[in-house]
């Protein structure tokens, strides 16, 4: 229902836009799509990070993730798809030896 993306009616925020969208938001407020094996992991990891508005959703699509939720589907602002990216320092394996 959500996949493919890009053939979704309304607004799909990606990459830096997508983190822009999802920083202004509570994460309580966030419908996170996360994986339930490997084959799925795989798959999502291959995607941007992608931020789909609740309200943008079409009325199809919205009334099959409300029957899947138990929080009220007007109770989300955004559908979270892909990580965000966390820029992180190098380390060298001999920082660890003292450790």
């Amino acid at each position: 229902m959500l996949f493919p993306v890009d053939e979704l009616d309304g607004t799909v925020f990606q990459h830096r836009d997508a983190e822009l969208a999802l920083g202004d938001v509570e994460s309580e407020n966030v419908i996170v799509i996360v994986p339930t094996s490997l084959a799925s992991s795989y798959s999502l990891t291959q995607r941007p990070l992608t931020a789909i508005p609740v309200a943008d959703l079409p009325l199809d699509v919205r009334s099959e993730l409300a029957d899947a939720l138990d929080a009220p589907i007007d109770s989300y602002e955004f559908i979270q798809i892909g990580k965000w990216t966390v820029d992180s320092p190098n380390h060298s394996l001999a920082e660890y030896t003292n450790a």
